[in-house]
């Protein structure tokens, strides 16, 4: 028997950086943000012997261990061990070997939530192998636990929610680990046209986006006023893109985005830099009317809105920065999990 299970990565739209502590602890936060088929995937297959294998087959990465109730946690493939270390205390766990395999459709630090993403796979998995009774928030709130507190990486709340949930989402959170997930329900054509004009492109280039949210947190922590105000101000965008979406304003859709952006680049150092404003600069001068960096910043993905036909203008605009347009469809369902 295998047991599988692939989780959606997803485009944040407005709010980013709000769902991260203290802010939302403090303040509220409010994201807005779209799952797309792009995905995370995990195997667990039991084996005869007491052996625990895990490996990363998009990176090539392997490693064998003793069955054991915990495994090192020492930089090389952790979340995966982080996963089974805290399956394996919290519920009851057949006293056997297995391979666990993960593969993302996407590179780590790409800015489309990959290693939550990842994490509520490989949750998945051994929920559908084990049985557990958990519900979406158990595995979605879990799934943030195993990350920010097990393995101290750091990171917001909305990657985990929106792999497990999927679709697209307007999402709420506030102190005490209170998570709130609306599912939009946007008209079919409004999706099309929007799936149309949104260019999702990548910059070639990864980011270690934990050293931005660090200095993220240190400005709310030391109360910096600039920094705080933007993610107000990110807040507000997250609802104003909301309504335009439920009411087909994609025409407000750009000048939304654009907005986000000039809010982004205040709340931390090093969430732009000269190339990304370049590519920014050259996607508005080719017609796009707005755009932002997926995830925390810094590199990875870039989204444009290009309404009318100017989506082909930009793709063309962007070529010479040597990264890739990558195509999408925006996707309605969020964790699913099987066996064969």
């Amino acid at each position: 028997m295998i047991y599988r299970s692939k989780a959606p990565l997803r485009i944040g739209l407005a709010g980013g950086g709000t769902d991260v502590s203290p802010y939302c602890d403090l303040y509220g936060g409010a994201i807005l943000n779209a799952t797309i088929s792009l995905s995370a995937y995990a195997n667990i297959e039991p084996l005869d012997d007491k052996k625990i294998i895990v490996e990363a087959l998009d990176r090539k990465e392997i490693q064998i261990h003793d069955f054991n109730s915990q495994l090192p946690i020492n930089g090389e493939l952790d979340l995966l061990k982080g996963v089974y270390n805290r399956v394996k205390k919290e519920f009851s766990f057949p006293d056997s070997g297995f391979r666990l395999s993960t593969f993302v459709d996407a590179p780590a630090g790409s800015g489309l939530g990959t290693s939550s993403t990842l994490v509520v796979a490989i949750l998945g998995a051994f929920v559908e192998m084990l049985k557990l009774p958990l519900g979406d928030y158990d595995i979605a709130h879990l799934a943030y636990e195993i990350e920010r507190y097990d393995l101290g990486l750091a990171g917001g709340r909305q990657d985990q929610y929106a792999a497990t949930f999927g679709g697209v989402n307007f999402m709420e959170f506030y102190g005490n680990d209170k998570v709130i997930v609306n599912p939009l329900r946007i008209r079919s054509h409004y999706l099309h046209e929007l799936e149309n004009n949104l260019v999702l492109y990548f910059t070639a280039t990864s980011r270690e986006s934990a050293t931005i949210i660090k200095e993220q947190v240190k400005n709310v922590t030391s109360k910096d006023e600039k920094s705080i105000d933007a993610m107000h101000q990110l807040k507000e965008q997250a609802k104003m893109m909301k309504d335009a979406l439920l009411k087909g304003k994609l025409s407000e859709f750009g000048e939304i985005l654009d907005f986000g952006f000039q809010q982004k680049r205040k709340m931390a150092a090093n969430i732009s830099n000269s190339a990304i404003e370049e590519i920014y600069e050259s996607a508005k001068k080719a017609g796009a009317t707005g755009g932002k960096i997926s995830g925390a910043g810094g590199g990875g993905f870039m989204i444009f809105y290009c309404p009318g036909n100017t989506n082909y203008a930009v793709k063309e605009a962007l070529m010479k920065f040597g990264g890739e347009v990558k195509n999408y469809t925006f996707t309605k369902y969020g964790l699913s999990s099987w066996s064969v």
